[in-house]
């Protein structure tokens, strides 16, 4: 029976270990440098009672320096003061674009309605998004976002990373899974797998957008305006990624965490909804982590194999230390790292949480 757990755990240690050799090919890419590009460019906002953020964090927007955009900011039938905000923006900033989206029966609490509108709204055929609570972390954002369209690539993943608060252990497990789910979609897209992006850091054409009809294959899943989109329409050759360190937008993350673990429900409901491919790649990186962490403490206390355990585990740490260390320094999460062996286990466990809770009760979305 020992023998069969061993076996068990040093199969799903090797598939940890392949997945991760995997990631390396992003986490050791080279650095990108930034180009002088003039395509015209629609970064659009979607707020839903997000008055304070919104003075916080437009200017950032509205000063980027970039010679020809426009930034179109949509009011989702916000209850607060986010439409005042957005009409005092526009007193003193041309290039500011109100959408107000009043209550609609048929798409209640839907982003991707309030969305939809705001891309018709825009006047250019390249499209940049970001959240009301996010801040581009420099005046280059759109530049270093903006260079990567080409002829052939029409949608482009940008980093969303959250906000550093001192002395939070939630909030380094936040910035951590952030950190976690980005080295996947980016290793992914890299080698022409692209299966997501996140909406506080993505781009992709209009045009694009139009031929795919929008939202409409998943307007019945209220949420996944992001990834869900990208799941559908990027393939092997249209998708880039931008990882600079001046494209980088970060977010306020959440406060608590039950707040944080609604929020994890919401993501794991979206990704039921993408191709099989997709979901067999993503669910065998996650089974296989799970089991891994569930039979090292088994086969420790068994005690028969301690010496094989071990050096498996410190194998696998090895590598994945580096590997994350490596993608730390690009998005500029480092000090997450050196926590990595008890945010991944408290992370696995967590998402098993999710998975369970979501068969029960379906979680809410969208304010």
């Amino acid at each position: 029976m020992e023998i069969l757990l061993l076996g068990f755990f040093l199969f799903f240690a090797i598939i940890n270990l392949c997945y991760f050799l995997v990631f390396s090919n992003f986490s050791f890419s080279k650095n990108q440098t930034i180009n002088s590009v003039n395509l015209p460019v629609s970064v659009i906002v979607c707020a839903k009672n997000e008055a304070e953020n919104l003075q916080n964090f437009l200017p950032v927007i509205l000063e980027q320096e970039y010679p020809n955009f426009e930034v179109i900011v949509i009011n989702d039938a916000s209850l607060d003061e986010t439409l005042e905000v957005i009409e005092k923006f526009q007193q003193t900033n041309p290039r500011l674009q109100l959408v107000n989206v009043q209550n609609n029966e048929a798409f209640w609490a839907n982003k991707k309605y309030a969305l939809t509108l705001g891309i018709k709204k825009a006047q250019y055929p390249y499209l940049l998004f970001t959240d009301a609570d996010c801040a581009p972390q420099s005046k280059h954002w759109i530049t270093t976002m903006a260079q990567h369209f080409s002829e052939t690539k029409n949608i482009i993943l940008g980093y969303g990373g959250y906000f550093k608060q001192k002395n939070s252990l939630l909030n380094k497990l936040i910035r951590f899974e952030t950190l976690l789910t980005a080295l996947q979609y980016f290793s992914y897209a890299k080698v022409g797998k692209a299966y997501m992006g996140v909406g506080r850091n993505l781009a992709y054409t209009s045009k694009l957008f139009y031929e795919h009809k929008g939202f409409a294959s998943h307007l019945h899943v209220r949420s996944g305006d992001d990834d869900l989109f990208v799941n559908e329409a990027a393939n092997s050759h249209n998708t880039a990624i931008c990882y600079h360190p001046e494209s980088i937008t970060r977010s306020v993350p959440k406060k608590n965490l039950k707040t944080w673990f609604l929020q994890k429900r919401r993501h794991a409901s979206t990704a039921r909804h993408y191709k099989p491919q997709h979901k067999i790649i993503l669910g065998l990186f996650y089974i296989s982590r799970l089991l891994f962490w569930l039979l090292l403490p088994v086969l420790l206390i068994l005690g028969s194999f301690n010496s094989t355990v071990l050096s498996s585990l410190g194998i696998l740490l090895l590598v994945e230390f580096f590997i994350y260390l490596k993608t730390a320094q690009k998005l500029g999460e480092t000090n997450v790292v050196w926590l990595f062996p008890f945010l991944e286990v408290f992370l696995v466990f967590t998402q098993l949480g999710v998975f369970i809770s979501n068969i029960f009760s379906k979680p809410k979305h969208w304010k």
